[in-house]
């Protein structure tokens, strides 16, 4: 009998997370992305106060140490390197690339706080309940960011630069680089690895909100391949081995980002159920 009578009670009601943006206004959410924006400005401002605090290191052994023949990387890279000539032809031009290599260390040096801001800002969207993760999911993708960095700068940069300094067309010809052109095509590779690095961050966030599936990877699996080594072919000079140093680790990346959809896809699916249960698993487990 009490069997029958618990059968014909109401289901238990979903309980609904907590979500501290629910009673948000959309002119509080964007006041609080424009705090957020200051706050990860500020820390970029931090980060390029460092860079000119140590301003001859970043100048002299970072941004002009690729153009040495002497650079560490050449070893490592079993490249015949040679000395990378560089002119500045406007005014302003060593003025210009000095600043700029401070913004761009500086962005670099303060990534951790302006990531932690702007996702501070954009987790709630993609996360059903308490917000604890932001650290830990601020520390994967300034990891993947860093790593995108570094690779751009140790792998690419080297490659990308020799294979400039040693083509010629004539003899009659003579390099000679301009130093704005030069910080702007180091600083835009090595930027752009970062950005690319992210993509199983992408491949998370997308497939915790259901945009993206395992499936749908697998998929396009053959496509992503030629997508790498078009990408490559826009970002390295046009020679196969430095095409390939780029598409290899997209296609890694590609690959990894299919088990972190599956991942993230297993924990949408259990926090649903928990969800439409009310019972958590910490609960259940007692």
């Amino acid at each position: 009998m009490e069997e029958r009578q618990i059968m014909q009670g109401e289901p238990p009601k979903a309980q609904k997370p907590a979500d501290r943006t629910g009673t948000m206004s959309f002119l509080d959410h964007l006041e609080e992305l424009r705090w957020r924006i200051i706050k990860g400005l500020i820390g970029v401002l931090v980060g390029v106060a460092i860079a000119f605090v140590f301003s001859d290191f970043f100048v002299e052994k970072v941004m002009l140490g690729p153009t040495r023949a002497d650079f560490f990387m050449y070893d490592v890279l079993r490249v015949d390197a040679v000395n990378f000539e560089l002119q500045s032809r406007r005014l302003p031009g060593q003025f210009f690339t000095f600043w700029g290599t401070l913004f761009v260390m500086g962005f670099v040096i303060g990534s951790p706080i302006f990531i932690y801001q702007i996702w501070a800002f954009v987790e709630p969207a993609l996360e059903s309940r308490e917000k604890k993760k932001t650290f830990f999911s601020t520390f994967f993708i300034t990891f993947f960011f860093l790593l995108g960095v570094a690779f751009g700068y140790l792998i690419l940069v080297p490659f990308a630069l020799q294979f400039f300094a040693q083509f010629q067309i004539s003899d009659i010809i003579r390099n000679d680089f301009d130093i704005n052109e030069y910080f702007s095509s180091v600083s835009m590779w090595v930027v752009a690895c970062g950005i690319i690095f992210q993509i199983p961050v992408v491949s998370y966030s997308l497939s915790k909100i259901g945009l993206l599936t395992p499936d749908l990877l697998r998929k396009y699996r053959r496509h992503s391949i030629v997508f790498a080594l078009v990408i490559s072919a826009m970002l390295t000079p046009p020679d196969p081995i430095s095409q390939i140093l780029i598409a290899l680790p997209l296609t890694v990346l590609y690959e990894m980002s299919i088990w972190i959809s599956r991942y993230a896809m297993r924990k949408r699916k259990k926090e649903l159920e928990e969800a439409i249960t009310g019972v958590s698993e910490s609960d259940s487990s007692h």
